[in-house]
């Protein structure tokens, strides 16, 4: 028995390290991380993290509440498109979500704002976006033409091969040159602070 659970601790001592390499976290992060997916997971078959419990879990953790934006954030975790987050999944999604670059983020959040996923983030996608994100201040549904004056004007500043809609070139030209317009139709990324308290807890659970 005791050279089982030596091989089961070398095993997951591996993967770990593996983790670790393949992401930016440290080994520690990701054993915290690791024991945040189990208590997450609780009940449920391994490596099964299902929407729901994803969607809690932003929440709670990240005040997100955004119907749309907590979809399209667990389709863009779930890489391989089964319906559920697996541990690898977990630890790679949060690796760009909580320490992404530049770059990183700037393709994170074109493809959770480009809903249909074709490559284009077009004016029906940001009506729907920014309606639910204005909505939340208070938007009354009368006045949806203040919605689309600003759909208009963002893309005057962002639709910069003029075509009518959002590229991925388009985004990224814009956002190299206005960082803050990273999260222009909804909050998709932790605050940072809200980020970096969430890692000192995983620490801690290590």
């Amino acid at each position: 028995m005791a050279e089982i659970g030596a091989l089961i601790r070398k095993q997951q001592s591996k993967f770990v390290e593996t983790l670790a390499k393949k992401s930016h976290f440290s080994m520690s992060e990701v054993d915290g991380l690791l024991s945040v997916y189990r208590k997450l997971s609780e009940g449920l078959e391994v490596d099964r993290m299902d929407r729901t419990r994803f969607r809690e879990f932003l929440h709670n953790a990240f005040d997100m509440t955004d119907d749309i934006l907590l979809d399209r954030i667990f389709k863009r975790f779930d890489a391989d498109n089964d319906g559920y987050v697996s541990r690898e999944e977990w630890v790679y999604g949060l690796s760009v979500f909580l320490k992404g670059n530049e770059d990183q983020h700037i393709e994170y959040c074109f493809d959770i704002y480009d809903l249909n996923s074709d490559g284009f983030i077009s004016r029906e996608e940001m009506l729907n976006m920014l309606k639910t994100c204005l909505g939340r201040q208070g938007l009354e549904e009368d006045q949806d033409e203040g919605v689309k004056d600003l759909i208009e004007m963002t893309l005057r500043k962002m639709d910069i091969d003029k075509d009518g809609r959002i590229s991925e070139s388009d985004w990224t030209q814009t956002i190299k040159a206005e960082p803050l317009m990273l999260e222009a139709f909804g909050p998709c990324l932790p605050q940072r602070n809200a980020g970096e308290i969430f890692l000192e807890k995983c620490r801690e659970a290590d």
